[in-house]
């Protein structure tokens, strides 16, 4: 095995994998594979990242990881992972990164940006590992002047949710200020379950596998909820939130006694704030049905809708529908200029009536006297895999914020990077392709067989 070093500077005897910046096409053929070898050449198997001293993570660490990455998903099998990231750096890094997720709040407030200061925030990004990069790329990555907030769902529906989801692990342990990683509801136990996630860790890690995906739904419980950005954008993956204080709901009894709260009343359904999102309990991998944990649900499943005020949100069976005026009421009451969520693909705002589509990777859906909803999706030409023979041909997107107010936000949309060949990890043909008419039940089972310890 090479040392870190010896790695780093053998990275450059790797083949190419400068990212092509003319991505306009909206439907990229796979790569050509024709100019890798067949089979790794001599040495090539020995290429493995190894875990640095006292775990001081470098940007030439990260970007032999990204090379390495980039290089293994063109030319090894997905049994062959382990070769380039051995499981005892696996552990390393979420590890690491786990202690550092766990000790933030529910509501990460990013405070210290200054006129010198830019934040980038991306939406969805599902497992599309090479969008990533290019992303990372384009916008520039992490540094001292540059803070990135990733809105959750990172793994899920793409063939390198792994990959994506270890890099953006190693940014946050690598800038721990400067990177933060909110949690989507495709962060959860049940979603990885039936979208892929789960089958594509044990393709990868083998024997292995049931240890590295219980390590990741650990380090899915510390990611928190919602950031607010210079006091003038909240951002969320789904958006918000009820208030517990006064909600009352019907219980039935599911398997094992299990309560699932169906039909909430709607005419109790007030408007959270941000004590109340303080208090939630992240830590449960699954939507929690009662009580204070109801919030983490809200959160990471719900809609905006231009129906005013708060209603269940019947089409997905978790999580609110909300208005226009309960954009204003929050923007107003916190003095805040941006909601930013994400949350809805391609797939699901053509199910949507009133609201735009997600062409250009992200749609401005409220617009009102305090200030803007926005909904950003950050993976292009989306899903990677789908049931339907026609692809959505969707870009992806991020958001520039820049001083003084941070409060004029900068679109970029971007079209999708070449894919090396992939199978899918999940059933595409038979699995729905929006997150609608979930199995609430299988869910609460899911959630009930034990949530994995906090790795800290």
């Amino acid at each position: 095995m090479l040392s870190q070093s010896e790695s780093s500077s053998s990275s450059s005897s790797l083949p190419s994998t400068t990212t092509s910046t003319s991505n306009s096409r909206s439907q990229p053929e796979p790569e050509d594979p024709s100019p890798l070898p067949a089979q790794p050449q001599p040495g090539y198997d020995q290429i493995a990242l190894t875990w640095p001293s006292e775990a001081k993570l470098t940007l030439d660490w990260i970007t032999n990881l990204i090379s390495i990455f980039e290089w293994s998903s063109k030319t090894l099998s997905p049994s062959e992972f382990p070769s380039v990231l051995p499981v005892q750096v696996f552990d390393a890094l979420v590890l690491t990164a786990s202690k550092i997720l766990h000790k933030e709040p529910n509501c990460v407030r990013i405070d210290d940006c200054d006129e010198n200061s830019s934040v980038v925030v991306v939406g969805d990004v599902h497992g599309q590992f090479h969008d990533v990069v290019f992303l990372l790329k384009e916008a520039g990555f992490p540094s001292d002047n540059r803070f990135f907030v990733f809105n959750g769902d990172y793994v899920d529906r793409g063939a390198w949710g792994l990959e994506t989801f270890l890099l953006l692990l190693a940014w946050k342990v690598y800038m721990p200020h400067r990177v933060f990683l909110l949690r989507g509801n495709h962060e959860s136990k049940y979603c990885t379950s039936v979208y892929g996630f789960e089958q594509e860790v044990m393709a990868k890690y083998g024997g292995q596998g049931q240890h590295v995906y219980r390590k990741c739904l650990g380090c899915f419980e510390g990611l928190p909820l919602a950031s607010i950005i210079a006091d003038r954008v909240y951002t969320a993956h789904g958006g918000l939130f009820r208030s517990t204080s006064v909600n009352t709901s019907k219980r039935s009894k599911g398997k094992k006694g299990r309560k699932v709260v169906s039909n909430p009343d709607s005419r109790k359904l007030s408007l959270g704030s941000l004590e109340d999102l303080s208090k939630a309990r992240r830590t449960v991998l699954d939507a929690p049905w009662q009580g204070i944990n109801m919030i983490p649900g809200d959160v990471l499943w719900s809609d905006p809708s231009m129906k005013p005020g708060l209603s269940p949100n019947k089409e997905r069976g978790i999580g609110l529908l909300w208005g226009p005026d309960c954009t204003e009421d929050f923007l107003k009451k916190y003095n805040l200029k941006f909601i930013i969520r994400s949350h809805e693909g391609p797939d699901a705002r053509e199910k949507r009536s009133g609201l735009n589509g997600m062409e250009k990777g992200y749609t401005i859906d409220h617009e009102v006297e305090s200030g803007k909803l926005i909904t950003l999706f950050s993976a292009p030409d989306y899903p990677q895999f789908q049931a339907t023979a026609e692809r959505y041909n969707n870009k992806g997107a991020y958001i520039l914020l820049e001083p003084p107010n941070f409060d004029n936000p900068k679109f970029y949309s971007f079209g999708a990077t070449p894919r090396p060949k992939a199978n899918a990890y999940y059933n595409f043909e038979d699995v729905i392709d929006s997150d609608e008419e979930l199995d609430l039940l299988s869910m609460t089972t899911a959630s009930g067989g034990g949530s994995p310890s906090p790795v800290v």
